[in-house]
């Protein structure tokens, strides 16, 4: 087992600083009603409202909806704010989410490093940690999880640790597949196959599991959290060691029959030695990484938090404009399939590097050949490098509070 106590340390975050079911959730608590979803989730996009507007806005009598408010404020789920005097009538009383009402879990499984978040139910995170490795072995991915578990609910204390309402996975979509360059995948790693999240979860919580594609699992957050929240029909890529992207149609996550939905990767792009290729080879961080090692660079430093990239600037350059040619064609044949009005852009990368990126898929979005097609607006993802935790993060709540 690696040593852990110099690659990562615990962060505890300052107070003052209709959705498909989901695939492998477990052990559920009380799910929400409808009308209790419906309002929970009017209160999390609008921050607070007064009950006359949530009537508004919902559609429900006044009655149901007092009615239900108060339901909710005795389960300690939202909280009523000072009067507010109005322009005409009586002060209004408004209504939002308690933010320590409820508290879910996310973990990130990736192949260079997993990261874990535990957020309120206002989507502020208060805890975090990180872990680094070459390999991602399931013994060391799994005592990561478990520790971070611990130190979290330590954290809430056992009052507000009751509060949990399940931790969210995101991992890659077999990453079994995906070995040591070279062939030497340790036995170990090709174990992931084998791997059940829900039983090697269970040795040490009774909390409900959610399992989510890691791209899908960054597209959630940056709905909920980022941009995303302003559109309806968008496509959204994340480049990290390998592209990865998600679906949304009517301003929901679509995750697929299989969970699968978005991933772009496997979609034939041409290089620029005309040459067509996957995209995920020509426009991911691990191509990255070879350039840096052909160079004599070490390339765990693009892992590293806080990320600075400035050192391999010659080579980062190339390496954006080789990515943005590749997600150019690759946004001409998602329009393709599906007339999308935006696509977004992020990744794990420094918000300079995203900016940089954005930029020129823009400028050679023009020149692909669009003929048929009503070329989309690409625009910057808002959330970055803990967007797939944080995406996880937000699946328990939404399985059990909330509409999408």
């Amino acid at each position: 087992m690696q040593d852990r106590s110099v690659q990562a340390r615990y962060v505890f975050m300052n107070e003052a600083s209709s959705i498909s079911v989901i695939q492998n959730g477990a052990n559920q608590k009380e799910v929400r009603n409808h009308n209790e979803r419906l309002i929970l989730s009017v209160l999390q996009r609008a921050r607070d409202l007064p009950g006359s507007e949530i009537a508004r806005q919902t559609k429900l009598s006044a009655q149901t909806v007092s009615v239900i408010l108060r339901k909710l404020e005795g389960d300690g789920l939202v909280k009523k704010g000072k009067p507010v005097k109005g322009q005409v009538g009586k002060p209004f009383v408004p209504i939002a989410l308690n933010a320590k009402g409820a508290y879910s879990i996310g973990f990130k499984l990736g192949r260079r490093s997993s990261e874990a978040c535990m957020m309120r139910l206002d989507g502020r995170i208060i805890f975090k940690d990180q872990f680094q490795y070459a390999v991602a072995l399931p013994d060391e991915i799994f005592a990561f999880v478990r520790d971070c578990l611990s130190a979290a609910e330590d954290a809430l204390g056992e009052k507000e640790r009751s509060k949990l309402c399940g931790i969210g996975i995101a991992a890659p979509f077999e990453i079994w597949k995906w070995g040591v360059e070279g062939g030497n995948t340790p036995e170990a790693f090709l174990s992931w196959k084998d791997i059940s999240f829900e039983r090697e979860m269970s040795r040490f919580t009774d909390l409900p599991i959610f399992m989510v594609n890691d791209a899908t699992a960054a597209c959630w957050a940056e709905h909920v959290y980022g941009g995303g929240r302003a559109l309806t029909n968008y496509a959204y890529f994340f480049v990290s060691t390998f592209i990865g992207g998600g679906v949304v149609l009517n301003r929901s996550v679509y995750e697929g029959a299989r969970g699968n939905a978005g991933a772009f990767g496997p979609l034939r792009v041409g290089d620029r030695a005309g040459q067509t290729r996957q995209l995920l080879d020509i426009a991911s961080i691990h191509c990255l990484e070879s350039r840096l090692t052909a160079n004599g660079y070490d390339p765990a430093a693009l892992w590293e938090r806080p990320q600075d990239w400035s050192r391999f600037e010659a080579l980062v350059e190339d390496w954006i404009i080789e990515t943005a040619h590749g997600v150019a064609q690759a946004c001409v044949s998602v329009c393709a399939v599906i007339d999308f009005e935006v696509v977004v852009v992020d990744g794990y990368f420094p918000p300079t590097i995203r900016e940089r990126l954005v930029e020129a898929v823009q400028a050679y979005l023009p020149k692909e050949d669009s003929r048929g097609l009503i070329l989309p607006r690409v625009q910057e993802g808002q959330i970055g490098a803990e967007a797939r935790a944080r995406g996880a993060a937000t699946i328990p709540v939404f399985a059990q509070y909330l509409l999408s």
